[in-house]
């Protein structure tokens, strides 16, 4: 599936995850990079073009919005419907981890008996 499809089938890529995640309190876009680089111990980083692209993508979806009194710097936060996505692409993770341990603990169990 395409980057640019995957909001338009109910999923997010990996930046509209965490970007998503970090708007459940306002921040305006550095604070956002800061967070997200922050919470994953700098394992995952987004860059500001990729930041205001995908930003532009999730308001357009309507998945997250200007926060009131947004003032000199754009504050974002994201609206129900972004929570519900993100609560929804959190079980859909959840699903696909459990879906690949049990076949990495099927594989480990033949390889222990051969």
């Amino acid at each position: 599936m395409a980057r640019n499809d995957a909001l338009d089938a109910g999923e997010l890529t990996d930046t509209s995850f965490y970007i998503l995640l970090s708007l459940l309190e306002a921040r305006h876009g550095y604070l956002i990079m800061q967070t997200i680089e922050e919470w994953t111990d700098g394992e995952f980083t987004i860059g500001p073009a990729s930041l205001y692209t995908t930003i532009k993508k999730l308001l357009k979806a309507e998945l997250i919005e200007l926060a009131e009194g947004s003032g000199k710097k754009k504050t974002y936060i994201a609206t129900a419907a972004g929570r519900e996505l993100l609560k929804s692409d959190v079980e859909r993770r959840r699903r696909m981890i459990r879906h690949a341990e049990e076949v990495w603990q099927k594989k480990e169990d033949v390889i222990n008996e051969a």
